[in-house]
């Protein structure tokens, strides 16, 4: 492909970009850093994890974020008595036009563009690693039989950082899945008036402004995109330095932490931060592109120590240690 072919699809997938994250934004206000994190992590083809109260808008966020896209999308509220079987679809003993029964698989509501993962974290164990081979390898196994998902496909999982009885945290292996974790604030008072104020008037249905086949076209650019070799060793130095038991971490992450992020959480930077590039109109990857994107890349993947707090702040007190280390 020529070089200015390539220079224009990028070009539209900038723009397409900056047209879903400004239709995100006239229906959530005040999460413009959720709403472009949540828009790389779709350009990358990788799932999200999102961490907020009630009432904040994730399941109208990641809905309309489907309509824009001309994407189906399905909801799962996830509780202690949801069974793998009810995500991923169950064979069923059916009658032939011969008399004859046999088995059919009835696909469960995890074939879908967009899956909403609603707190994901009440879910039994079980039922939770039921998602790890969907995410993984964009395909489900049942009774030996793979069936592959639709394509793009994306989990965007909530979780609630208030209520936490009756819950069953996520294990690592399973966060590693998730390329970018989202936090959804409470909005200024600003982005609250005009929340309130668009609640009590009729909206307008949700228009696609990107079709599935130019989403795929930018996730296969966004792979292209070019990152010098300065950038990767930083990424690399910077993985080793969340890791307490490596020369290159800090006092911080040797006093806070017990596990440091893994290579994938390094491969989940890098692709973030391709992405970004992308939807700037920019076709190489910058320093800064890495400074915006490692916490929410590598926060999930972080283990506090045992007697120490897990959360954000103990997330971003040891990750920015590493990143000035880096």
């Amino acid at each position: 492909m020529k070089a200015e072919d390539v220079e224009k699809q990028c070009a539209e997938a900038a723009e397409a970009g900056r047209r879903l994250q400004t239709a995100l934004r006239q229906r959530i206000f005040g999460q413009d850093e959720a709403i472009e994190h949540l828009v790389i992590a779709l350009f990358c083809g990788g799932h999200v994890l999102i961490e907020g109260a009630p009432g904040l808008g994730k399941t109208t966020l990641v809905q309309t974020l489907a309509g824009s896209v001309d994407l189906t999308f399905r909801r799962i509220q996830f509780t202690p008595d949801l069974m793998p079987a009810d995500i991923l679809g169950a064979r069923v003993l059916e009658p032939g036009a011969d008399g004859a029964r046999s088995f059919r698989f009835h696909p469960g509501p995890i074939f879908t563009h967009v899956l909403l993962a609603d707190e994901l974290n009440r879910a039994t164990p079980r039922t939770q690693a039921a998602l790890l081979e969907a995410m993984a390898e964009g395909q489900v196994t049942s009774f030996g039989d793979t069936h592959p998902l639709p394509k793009p496909f994306l989990v965007a999982a909530t979780q609630n950082p208030i209520e936490m009885e009756g819950t069953y945290p996520l294990p690592e292996a399973q966060l590693d899945r998730f390329q970018l974790e989202l936090e959804i604030h409470m909005p200024a008072l600003g982005a609250l008036v005009q929340l309130l104020e668009a609640s009590a008037s009729t909206k307008a249905p949700v228009q696609p402004l990107m079709s599935r086949e130019s989403l795929l076209q930018a996730q296969a650019l966004v792979r292209e995109i070019p990152i010098s070799s300065e950038l990767i060793g930083r990424v690399a130095r910077l993985l080793l330095a969340t890791h307490p038991e490596d020369a290159a971490s800090g006092p911080v992450a040797r006093r806070l932490l017990r596990h440091g992020a893994s290579p994938r959480g390094g491969q989940s930077l890098l692709l973030a931060a391709k992405a970004r590039a992308l939807l700037q109109g920019r076709l190489h990857v910058t320093r800064e592109d890495l400074e915006k994107l490692y916490f929410p890349a590598l926060r999930h993947r972080v283990v506090a120590a045992l007697g120490v707090e897990p959360g954000a702040a103990t997330s971003r007190e040891a990750l920015q240690e590493a990143w000035s280390r880096a």
